[in-house]
């Protein structure tokens, strides 16, 4: 029996483009309100918790007069009972 991080317990996946309607509504969900910056996820890596620990590749375009494309990975908690919620944003360079 091989091992891979897919059923390694508290393990992130591997990233995936496919992402499922679930993922795409906590990621709704937790982005509600934010100004600034629009995310796009492009992929997912998910980590089962007490919930659901979410990592997307988003590419990210800035609300300036002038903007600029970029990367970030936007980390998103969806727990069990309760809504999605950002709990960090690394610019990738």
């Amino acid at each position: 029996m091989s091992t891979t991080t897919e059923n390694l317990v508290g393990a992130y996946s591997p990233y995936t483009s496919q992402i499922d309607d679930t993922a795409k509504k906590a990621f709704k969900e937790a982005m509600e309100g934010l100004l600034g910056v629009q995310y796009t996820p492009v992929a997912v890596s998910q980590q089962l918790v007490a919930g659901l620990n979410y990592r997307f590749f988003c590419n990210a375009k800035p609300a300036t007069q002038y903007p600029f494309n970029g990367a970030a990975i936007v980390s998103i908690y969806k727990p069990l009972n309760g809504e999605a919620h950002i709990t960090g944003i690394q610019k990738i360079h």
